[in-house]
């Protein structure tokens, strides 16, 4: 390369910038990289994750209430359990864990009412935190923002909203599970056949991909604090799905492989939940970059034209020196000089 006075330029483009200049998909992904940085996509996933496992404990106290309530009601199955607990456990300490769970079942009216008042309070800060990191991700910034009242409530509807979401795909995905599928076709009276198999699978990833897809890009669009463009979500939403399918995968085989040792057996689930709920946030978080930093989301808005200027004069007024002042300036004044001729006769 020369440059611009003739001579010869060693600033020759790096192999990054020959990349993006040649792939735009490249490209594209670098810019998602940039917004994903400048808009502290990092931070925004790790209180993301902390919320989310902070959600869990009040969501456990809520279970175990459901779970009194539907053993009180029936007596034979709270006594099949009460008797593995006593076959598995023997002697004192099967006793105290079936009076820990009498107890538990007897108070499971307080524990339900403290779980879901601690549920939806930690829910509120989860959906909070979530929906400022997807508005960041899209450079979006409400210029007069909700007061605290209208902004939790907007978090409550959002929140139940997700939570709809995820009930429905998470059925949707257990309908469309390769086991559930065999379940259904030998019940109709299909053969089980390894091309059968073969082809349940695919039709089980293929429908956890399409739930997915539908799940990210809602939550892309329309959980930020102002909607954003549906079209360019759908896209990245598309791009979430896959790469949380192949986490999955791979999630799997990492849980198989920790959970054999007693080690990992006790600190392997805990782990493996926060890397989880950290690599899917991750992911919707860049996936939302990559929806932002699209052709048609960069374009430059309209700046609109400023109003007119309005020039007011101003007059200020300086009063002078008064007559008490004055007199004191011009004794000074004497006093002063009369000192330095008496400083230069000595």
């Amino acid at each position: 390369m020369t440059a611009p006075d003739g001579t010869a330029s060693d600033d020759k483009p790096g192999v990054v910038d020959r990349l993006r200049a040649r792939m735009p998909w490249f490209d594209h992904a670098m810019r998602a990289q940039q917004r994903y940085n400048d808009s502290k996509g990092d931070f925004y996933a790790a209180g993301i994750t902390y919320f989310t496992i902070f959600a869990l404990f009040p969501l456990l106290m809520v279970g175990f209430s459901i779970a009194g309530f539907v053993l009180v009601s029936q007596p034979q199955l709270l006594g099949q359990l009460e008797g593995k607990v006593r076959s598995m456990i023997s002697g004192d300490l099967g006793n105290q864990i079936v009076q820990l769970m009498d107890s538990a079942i007897d108070s499971r009216g307080t524990v339900g009412i403290i779980g879901l008042a601690a549920a939806i309070w930690a829910g509120l800060g989860w959906m909070s935190n979530l929906r400022e990191a997807l508005s960041q991700m899209w450079g979006l910034f409400r210029d007069e923002p909700l007061g605290f009242v209208k902004t939790k409530l907007s978090d409550l509807v959002a929140l139940l909203s997700t939570f709809v979401a995820l009930v429905l795909t998470v059925v949707l995905s257990a309908l469309g599970h390769s086991t559930v599928m065999e379940d259904l076709l030998n019940w109709l009276g299909f053969p089980d056949s390894p091309v059968l198999s073969v082809l349940l699978r695919v039709v089980s990833i293929a429908v956890s991909v399409a739930v997915s897809w539908l799940l990210f890009s809602w939550m892309i669009a329309r959980l930020p604090r102002e909607s954003a463009s549906f079209r360019s979500s759908v896209r990245a939403g598309l791009i979430a799905a896959v790469a949380f399918e192949i986490f999955k995968l791979v999630a799997s085989l990492y849980l198989k492989s920790v959970l054999t040792g007693p080690a990992g057996a006790t600190f392997g689930p805990v782990l493996g939940l926060m890397v989880f709920a950290y690599i899917t946030a991750r992911l919707i978080l860049f996936a939302t970059a990559w929806a932002a930093t699209t052709s048609e989301n960069m374009a430059e808005a309209p700046v609109p034209v400023p109003q007119p200027a309005v020039v007011r004069g101003r007059v200020v007024t300086r009063t002078g020196l008064g007559p008490w002042q004055a007199g004191a300036a011009a004794a000074a004044g004497a006093l002063g000089a009369l000192s330095v001729s008496r400083w230069r006769k000595r």
